[in-house]
């Protein structure tokens, strides 16, 4: 115990000069002094004692941050100068502290990461990211966390990638992190369309036509860059060559997402929940122009490994309104060709059960929206009605379907207003299943 006497005291010795700046300035009252300093002592003993656990360590670091605001917060409204670097460097040399004696615990690297990334301390992030990660490679979400990191705090998408690639051969099983990269992938084109957006290269560039006489202008001579320097060609077809080949590129075409989905399938033996996980990432960017051609090949290649899977058909009939708002006018032609897809999905399903189930809970939200147009609400409304008989009789026919699969559908269906067709499913369950879950159920809707 006196060895950790001597730790604690060696390391509140160091702190004795930083509390006395704090109260010649008067920051802080002399009790309040008193009071810090034996805070830290206690932590101190508590965390260089035999038996500290990291829980010591997260409630010191929190009580040196809240310490730390509230000292930024006095300086600025007393209008005085201080070290700003002092309540930092100390944090971080709790959290230091912290990790490496324990080195196993992802919960105070994450505080630890955290605390770097909103003080902005990058060269001290690069720092835990490389200890980090090495100490700990099999873990995926630190090799997203520290992808994502690069992306969003640097823009660095060649550092973003990197990260997801080593974290790759690590952790070749984890299907969040292939998620995870072809979402990285689909942030960066979104970032290059915005940013051509922005720039007017998404549309064509305009011809110049002949000059229209108005005699109520004056007309001047166009100065041009041939004009200050002849050197300069006058031809503009090479710039115009070089605009198209950058739009046409395999990057700007979704390439790099369709190799990792493939990729990915690959790995996994072309699980179909999974690719309907990769579907519905990619249906989150809607305005993307290469989106189209990345959901095609996602559905072609699910209809060709698993024709008759609930997740591939769900990804075949939900595929050509993606990315389409139901108050357009685009959608009602969309939702034709999908209704067409869902009906020939009922007969080419193994478990026609999930593709209802599925189907149920896709729709419910577009009957939500306000301001749809009649037909379409009407389309919807039947779909949804042969979507709910259809899974009513499943229950009566297929033994393959599970109290899970029935509670899931009647919980989806009851607070969406339709309640009586919940409770006929939860009856069927009883009466031809003998679920007793489902009994429950209905006498809480019924209620």
């Amino acid at each position: 115990m006196s060895g950790a006497s001597d730790k604690a005291r060696f390391f509140l010795e160091q702190s004795v000069p930083e509390l006395q700046e704090l109260e010649r300035k008067k920051i802080f009252t002399k009790a309040e002094i008193t009071s810090i300093a034996k805070k830290r002592s206690d932590f101190e003993h508590k965390i260089n004692a035999r038996g500290s656990h990291p829980s010591d360590y997260a409630r010191y670091v929190e009580f040196e941050m809240n310490l730390e605001t509230l000292r930024r917060k006095r300086i600025k409204r007393l209008g005085v100068k201080s070290s700003g670097h002092t309540g930092q460097r100390r944090i971080f040399f709790v959290l230091d502290r912290a990790t490496r004696k324990f080195n196993g615990d992802i919960g105070l690297w994450m505080q630890y990461m955290d605390f770097a990334r909103k003080e902005k301390a990058n060269k001290k992030m690069t720092q835990i990211l490389t200890s980090v990660l090495r100490m700990h490679p099999t873990k995926p979400e630190l090799w997203i966390y520290a992808a994502q990191y690069a992306i969003h705090e640097h823009a660095d998408m060649t550092a973003a990638r990197s990260y997801m690639q080593r974290g790759l051969r690590f952790c070749k099983a984890s299907r969040a992190l292939w998620l995870e990269f072809a979402k990285l992938e689909m942030i960066y084109i979104s970032k290059i369309a915005a940013r051509r957006k922005i720039l007017g290269l998404d549309k064509p560039r305009p011809t110049k036509a002949e000059d229209q006489v108005d005699e109520n202008k004056i007309s001047l001579p166009e100065l041009t860059a041939e004009d200050i320097n002849p050197s300069l060609g006058r031809d503009d077809t090479i710039d115009e060559v070089a605009l198209q080949n950058l739009s046409a590129t395999p990057a700007l075409k979704g390439a790099i997402p369709m190799v990792v989905f493939d990729t990915a399938m690959k790995q996994f033996q072309n699980d179909a929940t999974l690719g309907e996980r990769f579907f519905n990432m990619f249906a989150e960017f809607g305005g993307l122009p290469c989106l189209p051609n990345i959901l095609q090949h996602v559905v072609n290649q699910m209809r060709l490994s698993t024709p008759k899977d609930a997740s591939a058909l769900a990804c075949y009939y939900r595929q050509p309104v993606v990315g389409i708002k139901v108050i357009s006018s685009d959608f009602p032609s969309a939702l034709g060709i999908s209704y067409q897809r869902w009906k020939s999905s009922l007969t080419e399903a193994s478990r026609v059960f999930e593709v209802a189930a599925k189907a149920i809970a896709w729709l419910l939200p577009m009957l939500e929206v306000q301001d749809v147009d009649p037909g379409v609400r009407t389309v919807l409304s039947v779909m949804l009605k042969q979507a709910i008989r259809t899974f009513a009789e499943a229950i009566e026919q297929d033994h393959r379907i599970t109290e899970v699969d029935i509670s899931s559908v009647s919980e989806k269906l009851n607070p969406a207003g339709y309640s009586i067709d919940a409770q006929n499913i939860l009856s069927k369950a009883v009466t031809f299943r003998g679920f007793a879950n489902a009994q429950s159920l209905t006498k809480q809707i019924a209620e």
